[in-house]
């Protein structure tokens, strides 16, 4: 058995084309003659057995749909980095989102009427609310699993804007952004757009205090933007906050068919770039720019992906299990007149909320117009420029930079210091604005006055960013002039003689010293005839062709 790893090369074989060609040419006369010697006429197959019945429907359905050219799929090449498996964990996030998702849109009802509580909780029996809410609670405590399966679709949701947040991380700090994969980004970006809003629209549907002061903030925000924000509001809620019941329905039809329909197309699009403009993948032993190393898709990385699924599914059923997670009836149901104290959002909508209570009190009174800047500044524009720059940033890098050549192999961080110490800055610019969302708890906790906390998260907020930015860029510099910086390195063990001589020498290597690479192994160019054929021994004329033809691996 070969210990070799098997490499993918993208540039074309004349040998191959060469094959092809012959053995097309010969098929196809055969084929118009009634076949290959040996094998009957597809036409009469069927009178043969049942072997050439199925023969005669796999030979139907591929002369209209060439199905027999995704075979050269099963030796797609995937990379082994564990990095690459962060997309995996969003992906498999989605799965387990759409199948809680199904249950529980079987017991969720969302309508906003008001009825009296008379379910299987007692402490709100007897409490006016709103039939959602009312079918929230009966999920978690009337339905069996019922609690579960409303916690673990919770926990997916966090896990998969946060998977996609992370992995897009990962592209962002090692280029895999570059040319010719900038399209690519752009529908990266799309789905991390689509997650939050699809997740901020999922908890906004159970009808209590926190969802209700969440829809509020929505509505707050829609009628900021200048001119239409009035008219967008109206529309949206059918009225004045808090409308007139018809804004739960469209949130749900919304965040039940419409977006995670738009998220499925858009993953397999994301999917379809993958397999067309291959992975990218890190220098490193026999891996060039024109092809990639690592397991083939068929059987190695089939077997992997679906363990590594399992082990998503099990965590997050786990964390449902064993995890609370938004306990609606702990919170009540939603009254406009009430705000809940030492409750934040989910973590993703987190730098949002702290943007809004960062930002001063500010407003342009103008032309007949009034422009409350405290929330269209964090509101509308931040959001906007936000996702504006990170769509743009593959172009904007390739202008300024005057790189527009083709990358197949990923930068190391350190290597691109000024890209790095922006992406630091960034980070830490979204993580002051992340941990102000908590300022009341933390005045509160810490002892504080609420305006001083304001004000230092403010000032961190201007400084901080600059100031990882400089330091990420100094160290980059100082990594580059060590090449070996960041491994593991043995440990030297120092010896005194008896003469009082000390020597110094390299201690035994343990696990994990070094970075032992497997030799690439090319991907077989060649299948057997009669593999391709699908049936019956191959003639005289193919055995002396026994090598058989193929499309080139892709």
């Amino acid at each position: 058995m070969s210990s070799e790893t098997p490499v993918e090369d993208s540039s074309p074989n004349p040998r191959v084309e060469a094959a092809r060609s012959s053995m097309t040419r010969r098929r196809e006369g055969r084929l118009a003659a009634g076949g290959l010697p040996g094998m009957p006429r597809r036409g009469a197959r069927s009178k043969r057995s049942n072997q050439s019945i199925m023969d005669q429907a796999l030979g139907w359905v591929d002369d209209r749909l060439g199905v027999s050219s995704g075979r050269s799929l099963v030796d797609k090449i995937f990379p082994d980095h564990w990095s690459f498996m962060l997309g995996e964990i969003a992906l498999y996030s989605f799965v387990v989102l759409v199948a809680t998702g199904i249950f529980l849109s079987l017991y969720f009802d969302p309508s906003s009427a008001n009825v009296v509580y008379h379910g299987v909780y007692k402490p709100l029996r007897g409490q006016t609310m709103g039939v959602n809410y009312a079918s929230t609670i009966n999920i978690s405590f009337a339905v069996r699993f019922g609690l579960v399966m409303r916690q673990t679709h919770h926990w997916a949701a966090d896990v998969f804007v946060g998977a996609i947040a992370i992995h897009m991380c990962r592209i962002f700090f090692t280029g895999a952004f570059r040319k010719p994969r900038e399209l690519n980004w752009a529908v990266g970006v799309t789905l991390l757009i689509l997650a939050i809003v699809n997740g901020f629209i999922g908890y906004s549907l159970p009808g209590d205090l926190i969802s209700g002061t969440g829809l509020r903030i929505m509505y707050s925000i829609m009628l900021s933007i200048p001119v239409i924000g009035t008219y967008l509001a109206f529309f949206v809620f059918g009225g004045r906050y808090p409308g007139n019941g018809v804004i739960i329905p469209r949130l749900f039809i919304l965040h039940v068919f419409v977006v995670p329909l738009i998220i499925a197309a858009l993953i397999g699009a994301h999917l379809y770039f993958l397999v067309r403009q291959k992975h990218t993948q890190f220098p490193g032993k026999g891996r060039r720019e024109d092809n990639v190393v690592g397991s083939p898709m068929w059987p190695n990385f089939m077997f992997k992906t679906m363990g590594f699924q399992l082990m998503v599914t099990g965590v997050l059923l786990a964390l449902g299990a064993f995890f609370e997670i938004n306990p609606i009836w702990k919170f009540g149901p939603y009254l406009p007149y009430k705000v809940s104290y030492a409750v934040q959002p989910d973590w993703y909508m987190g730098w949002l909320d702290g943007a809004l209570r960062l930002m001063p009190s500010w407003e342009f009174v103008g032309f007949g117009h009034t422009i409350p800047l405290e929330i269209t500044i964090p509101g509308v524009i931040m959001p906007g420029l936000t996702f504006a720059l990170f769509y743009a940033w593959p172009f904007l890098e390739a202008r300024f930079t005057g790189d527009h050549a083709m990358h197949h192999l990923l930068d190391r961080p350190r290597d691109r210091p000024l890209r790095t110490a922006v992406g630091g800055g960034a980070l830490a610019f979204y993580f002051v604005l992340f941990a102000a969302s908590s300022t009341d708890v933390t005045a509160n906790f810490l002892h504080l006055s609420l305006n001083l906390v304001l004000w230092s998260f403010r000032i961190l907020l201007i400084v901080l960013p600059f100031v990882v930015g400089f330091v990420t860029y100094q160290v980059c510099l100082e990594l580059m002039k060590v090449p070996d910086s960041g491994k593991r390195h043995r440990a030297m063990i120092v010896e005194r003689s008896a003469e009082g001589e000390y020597h110094g020498y390299s201690a035994e290597a343990r696990p994990g010293d070094g970075a032992e690479e497997l030799e690439p192994e090319e991907v077989p160019t060649y299948l057997p005839v009669d593999e391709l054929v699908g049936v019956g021994a191959a003639n005289e004329e193919t055995e002396a062709t026994s090598k058989g033809v193929r499309q080139a691996p892709r």
